[in-house]
């Protein structure tokens, strides 16, 4: 069981002490997206689960708790998303120079390996020009490319809630877009993959990546792994299947291409409920839920559990 904490929201920023006691007790509720009211109940361990991947934009609330998770005997690593957007774009995230010490600083205590770097997502607007991501992505380069083993690109989805603040990129502005970022990348010995895309740029050297990553885990573990490609996601998505235990619109850091979020008062008021002592990210179970077991398969080939090594 691959678990992943969350693409729906920023688990290791805002809930951190809640994801430690539900890894403590090995039972967590997860709401149904389209019924609220039907619960999934996922029982786990750390002989179940093969990986948690941490999706974060801001994961240093969770630093102080990564050796507690190691000892309890997880393995893990980051998609830590680290663009040069302001706060009109990223209002509720620190300085980007204090992203950039936190990016280092997790990768010094975790391995660079375990830490990958995601500049998602691409957009272009009247004040940010390929130029300006150009500069933006060398400058991002220069500070933390020694501080992870791969970057990870997707480009901006104008979902339909925000199609009036956000418009898609055309396959001539990607194509620019790859090759200048590729040609830094190449000169930092920054391998490129993307994240979800159709347009093929293996000719820059940028091949279609998955942030659910098989092989990526396999040498993590070092054990044997079979994923099956994960059903739920958009077909061009290349990331083996896990069990997201996110809640959208929890998420109040209020970036404005947000996909989970549609409302920022509303997160703001589930956020409020939140008792990271409850087994559901926010508020408690009422008792008048439809609680159904989660079916948790190991991905092992081999069952012997493998502990993890760094830290």
């Amino acid at each position: 069981m691959i678990l992943s904490a969350s693409r729906r929201t920023d688990i290791p920023s805002l809930y951190p002490e809640w994801i430690v006691n539900r890894l403590k007790e090995g039972i967590i509720l997860v709401p149904n997206p389209r019924n609220p009211h039907h619960l999934s109940r996922i029982t786990f361990s750390p002989s179940s689960v093969e990986c948690i991947i941490f999706w974060s934009k801001n994961p240093a609330p969770l630093l102080p708790y990564l050796d507690e998770i190691h000892k309890i005997g997880y393995h893990f690593y980051f998609q830590f998303t680290l663009t040069n957007y302001e706060k009109e774009i990223e209002p509720g995230l620190p300085e980007k120079s204090v992203l950039v010490e936190t990016f280092i600083r997790l990768a010094e205590k975790i391995g660079p390996e375990r830490v990958i770097w995601r500049y998602d997502p691409i957009l272009l607007d009247s004040l940010h020009s390929i130029e300006w991501h150009t500069e933006a992505f060398k400058h991002l380069c220069e500070k933390i490319s020694s501080y992870t083993r791969r970057c990870i690109l997707s480009f901006v989805d104008p979902y339909s809630h925000l199609k009036k603040i956000i418009r898609g990129l055309t396959p001539a502005e990607i194509d620019r877009i790859a090759y200048n970022l590729s040609q830094i990348a190449e000169f930092y010995q920054l391998p490129l993959f993307t994240c979800a895309e159709s347009m093929d740029l293996s000719a820059y050297g940028i091949r279609p990546g998955a942030c659910v990553d098989c092989d990526l885990i396999k040498k993590l573990i070092s054990s044997p792994l079979a994923l099956k490609k994960d059903p739920i996601q958009r077909p061009t998505c290349g990331c083996g299947e896990s069990i997201d235990i996110g809640i959208y619109s929890t998420c109040t850091q209020g970036c404005i291409y947000c996909y989970a979020n549609r409302s920022l008062s509303r997160a703001v008021r589930l956020r409020e409920q939140h008792d990271p002592f409850s087994p559901i990210l926010t508020g408690h179970p009422q008792g008048n839920e439809l609680i159904t077991e989660r079916p948790c398969h190991s991905s092992l080939i081999s069952e012997t559990p493998i502990l993890p090594k760094f830290l």
